[in-house]
């Protein structure tokens, strides 16, 4: 078969700063909400914390040079609000700006393209001891930190996405709580969600302004959902569970206005009391690309015990990642297609894809990964029929680059195509690594499409 990817397709790869830089106190970073709450005995895996993780704070050049290797197109950073603006609001700190700038000007050496996220999940302690994302003030300080990095770094980066999913940082870390700040309050979740939206708009605004040249989008976390059965309590169930999850996110961004259903719903909560005039104009700012993080499929049934949103996950129908994710790439296709044909004809960029495997390591060394090569051929030829159906694609970014720290569960999950030996920081390329190589060069052609 021949690929169906297109000429210039970004083949590329993912990251975040907190789970690889380390060097947490180095350089005039400042403490952020994820140092406080690894540091919080029982909320991390093992008492792991971000201090060191992958050293790529120091070893950044290494990892660039595997980058160019693998022949990668593309790259998606975070950059550290923590670094960059430890205090949560004012001048930027020099050093990171140096740090910053030095990396992507390498990139642009190595010709790879930049894809810079301002915000993933590493909020500065001082905003949260403020009062956190609930706060609109949060909000407006984002808007002034993307200002301030846009005009220090815009002449470097490619493209731009303001607020890695939302939904993440709102719901786990302010709901939930086995996130960052680790709060367990539901209103307080539903306010950050929109502040987090508010913050996107600000940022696209000062982008535009202050780094025209880039382009700007989204990472949106987008979640494949089913009913169980065709009960209506089921169906609708499953109708609450895609607001919450997708449509609180979608829907803002490209329609300009909450879901009703879920205002109503969420309506006893008075959260959306923080929704003032103009807001939505802002959230709703015309885009150049959309970004697409996706991991999950869930199949939901009613279950009226459930507070939240009235319905409960049934457990995989399938195959399970390390995490206990179930392995179904269909899901991809169809929350591509779903995008592209109820919200949006832009440019479409998968900005994460990939799974963690218990990786066994040689004797020599090496790692033959054969479960995360069959994840990735899956998603990938799944892409490939999107594309197919019409979808704008234009990118792939595996996520990860490397092993790395993985939030709550510290350094027990492995995402990487790149192994990396905590003890040691040696950096081993994975058979994924290598299988990616040819990928890469192939647009997608070695892929297994028997």
């Amino acid at each position: 078969m021949t690929s169906p990817f297109p000429d210039g397709f970004l083949w590329g790869a993912s990251t975040a700063a907190y789970q690889i830089e380390g060097a947490a106190a180095e350089g005039g970073r400042g403490p952020s909400i994820w140092d406080t709450f690894a540091q919080t005995p029982g909320k991390v895996k093992n008492g792991d914390t971000g201090d060191t993780a992958c050293d790529h704070y120091h070893r950044w050049r290494e990892d660039f040079g595997i980058a160019a290797g693998l022949g990668l197109k593309a790259y998606r950073l975070s950059v550290s609000w923590a670094r960059l603006q430890p205090a949560g609001r004012g001048d930027l700190n020099p050093e990171a700006v140096a740090f910053y700038r030095e990396q992507l000007a390498d990139l642009r050496d190595k010709g790879i393209r930049s894809a810079v996220t301002l915000y993933h999940w590493d909020l500065p302690q001082v905003l949260e001891d403020e009062g956190g994302w609930p706060e609109r003030s949060v909000a407006e300080c984002f808007g002034d930190y993307a200002r301030r990095t846009a005009q220090a770094l815009g002449d470097l980066v490619d493209e731009w996405i303001p607020i890695n999913e939302a939904w993440c940082a709102a719901f786990l870390g302010y709901h939930v709580g086995v996130h960052a700040p680790g709060r367990q309050d539901r209103t307080a979740a539903l306010r950050a969600a929109h502040h987090l939206n508010v913050a996107h708009g600000l940022a696209v605004a000062a982008i535009r302004e202050h780094a025209p040249a880039g382009k700007v989008g989204s990472a949106v976390i987008l979640t494949d959902i089913e009913a169980a059965t065709d009960k209506p309590e089921d169906v609708a169930a499953a109708r609450l569970s895609d607001g919450g999850g997708n449509r609180l996110f979608l829907d803002p961004l490209f329609r300009g206005a909450y879901p009703e259903d879920m205002l109503a719903h969420f309506a006893p909560t008075g959260a959306f009391d923080a929704v003032l005039p103009g807001d939505m104009e802002s959230i709703s700012a015309p885009l150049d690309f959309v970004g697409v993080n996706h991991y999950h499929r869930f199949v939901v049934e009613a279950d009226p015990s459930d507070e939240h949103l009235g319905n409960r996950s049934l457990p995989p129908q399938h195959a399970v990642t390390a995490f206990g994710w179930e392995i179904h790439p269909e899901s991809l296709r169809r929350v591509l297609t779903r995008l592209s044909t109820e919200y949006t004809g832009l440019p479409v960029y998968i900005t994460e894809s990939g799974a963690s495997f218990e990786d066994a390591v040689a004797a020599d060394g090496s790692v033959d990964d054969a479960d995360r090569v069959d994840y990735l051929d899956g998603y990938m030829r799944a892409a490939g029929r999107a594309i197919e159906q019409g979808v704008n694609l234009k990118g792939y970014f595996v996520w990860s680059l490397l092993d790395n720290f993985e939030w709550a569960e510290g350094y027990s999950k492995r995402f990487g195509i790149v192994r990396v030996d905590y003890e040691t920081q040696r950096r081993t390329p994975k058979r994924s690594a290598e299988w990616y190589r040819d990928v890469i060069a192939s647009n997608g052609a070695s892929l297994n499409w028997a």
